[in-house]
């Protein structure tokens, strides 16, 4: 599985640095490849990207 961005995505760019495996993508709003994403499965945390989400656009695909 995998995350996505919304259309509530602001592009803030705060996510950017965050993912671990360089899944998301710049543009009018974030894309995350689901084909690299794998929900940051190896820490204990989770999702990276969600963690620093402002206005809380990442969810589960």
């Amino acid at each position: 599985m995998a995350m996505k961005i919304t259309d509530e995505c602001t592009a803030c760019g705060l996510c950017l640095p965050e993912c671990p495996t360089e899944s998301i993508e710049e543009g009018d709003i974030y894309v995350i490849n689901p084909d690299t994403c794998n929900e940051c499965e190896d820490t204990e945390e989770g999702p990276h990207c969600v963690d620093v989400c402002p206005v809380d656009c990442i969810e589960k695909a």
